[in-house]
């Protein structure tokens, strides 16, 4: 069976998305650089390799938007912070790896994603680190037996993300492949 990606995407909708991008461009800036940011990410991740599914948000609006191309398994991603989310998504998915990615991250390449699933050969999870100490993947190998207390009492949007989710993972085998910046501020898009 094929591994799973999961993009982690939010309707593309003004002072919904990219909010701290939008105080210093304007929301509607920031949702229209989302939305193209997205679709290009989208596009360039699909690979015969993996499977790719979009975990969406809102749930009903998500699953019916055309924004998104039609023929991608799309997945809510229901309530909760990220970590509640994301290790959700992780649970869907019944064999093989499965790597989580926001679409925020205009440097991903399909060779990231390649270097991720094959590093979980030999390891237990994989990390893509921010330089703000956060990251831009976590990958399982075995998605659906996660740690109990995975992404508990993680600091979210803090330098501390990273240090926070690996602590979640007593006992696993951990590497980390390139380091990637995401895009949450003006200052950001100039560093990509």
């Amino acid at each position: 069976m094929k591994p799973t990606l999961i993009i982690m995407v939010k309707e593309p909708h003004p002072g919904r998305v990219k909010t701290r991008l939008g105080h210093d461009i304007g929301m509607t800036a920031a949702a229209w650089w989302f939305r193209h940011q997205t679709r290009r990410l989208i596009r360039s991740m699909q690979d015969p390799r993996w499977h790719v599914v979009l975990a969406v948000a809102p749930d009903i609006e998500g699953l019916q938007s055309r924004v998104w191309p039609g023929h991608l398994t799309r997945w809510p991603q229901g309530r909760g912070n990220l970590g509640d989310r994301m290790a959700r998504m992780l649970g869907q998915v019944v064999r093989g790896p499965a790597c989580v990615i926001g679409a925020d991250v205009p440097g991903i390449r399909r060779r990231h994603i390649a270097e991720a699933f094959q590093t979980l050969g030999a390891h237990d999870a994989v990390f893509g680190p921010a330089p703000d100490g956060g990251y831009w993947l976590i990958g399982l190998k075995h998605p659906r037996r996660q740690p109990p207390m995975l992404f508990k009492d993680v600091r979210w949007s803090s330098e501390h993300a990273l240090a926070d989710t690996k602590a979640t993972m007593p006992g696993y085998r951990i590497a980390d492949i390139a380091t990637l910046r995401d895009v949450d501020e003006v200052i950001d898009l100039t560093m990509t």
